[in-house]
């Protein structure tokens, strides 16, 4: 799935589940499934007593295909109580756009927060080469280049998805998705574990688990944690700036979200799931 973003206080803590998850919700080597899913957001535990309560949603929708490349929007509405009255309702809104070879990301976004004006990011990257091209729009307009093994979101799930394939229980990737201020990039690291069959009863059913079109598919638990990668290295392991957990359909769907970030956690249960018309290539 797949946008990620984040403020200094976690007041957007929940956004995460779109880019990284969904975001690029696709498998690598196979039909990605074009899809509706909305996610029931609600606090899964406090561990500093910094929110007393959580509640929101996020609403995902994906299409599209390998010839043209694959769209997702993105919205989550959330509201974080943290005692004493304090209630901050935020809303986020993120269009992409990603070739299907990882050559070309498009995206937009709006961040509101209680009653203040939004703030926005506008902009392209171009694999060119060893680097990538960024273009931003906004929030100021500025040029630069990334090194080019960073990857998109969606090349981040067709990874994931193929090194599960392959056995592999770790993956390492820098993911340049346009969250922050356009700027930033995150160092991940994902630990996948054993495969879930399709003759497996899920512990907590949803309507994926029931959809005709995921009966006969094979999931993978996944975590990826994702560290500032212009954080200086300090003694010891550096701790993440948020880990997203989730189980990861073949075809890119998710379900069973649990995203930490730290102070607090949060679980996103799948409340509603569509699948939709894909058009073929040509």
């Amino acid at each position: 799935m797949v946008h990620l973003f984040r403020t200094s206080l976690g007041v957007m803590a929940l956004a995460a589940v779109a880019v990284g998850a969904s975001g690029g919700a696709e498998a690598a080597n196979g039909p990605f499934l074009s899809h509706q899913a909305l996610y029931e957001l609600s606090l899964a535990k406090s561990r500093s007593n910094s929110i007393n309560s959580a509640r929101g949603r996020i609403l995902y929708n994906f299409a599209g295909n390998s010839c043209e490349g694959y769209t997702s929007e993105f919205r989550q509405v959330s509201e974080l109580d943290s005692g004493e009255g304090k209630v901050t309702l935020s809303d986020l809104r993120s269009n992409s756009w990603e070739d299907a070879a990882g050559k070309s990301y498009r995206f937009k976004i709006e961040t509101r927060m209680n009653d203040t004006g939004s703030s926005q990011v506008d902009g392209t990257a171009e694999r060119d080469g060893d680097h990538i091209n960024v273009k931003l729009k906004l929030p100021v307009p500025k040029n630069f280049t990334l090194d080019g093994t960073t990857v998109f979101p969606t090349e981040q799930i067709q990874r994931i998805i193929a090194a599960a394939k392959e056995g592999k229980s770790l993956l390492e990737l820098s993911v340049y998705d346009g969250s922050d201020n356009g700027e930033k990039v995150y160092n991940t690291l994902t630990v996948i574990g054993q495969p879930i069959t399709a003759d497996r009863a899920a512990s907590s059913p949803d309507p994926s688990t029931s959809d005709e079109h995921m009966k006969s598919l094979t999931r993978w638990p996944v975590t990826v944690s994702y560290f500032d990668r212009e954080a200086q290295q300090k003694e010891g392991e550096q701790t993440p700036v948020y880990a997203m957990s989730f189980e990861l359909y073949e075809n890119g769907v998710s379900r069973a979200l649990v995203l930490d970030y730290n102070d607090f956690v949060i679980s996103g249960a799948l409340g509603k799931f569509d699948v939709k018309d894909t058009k073929p290539c040509n």
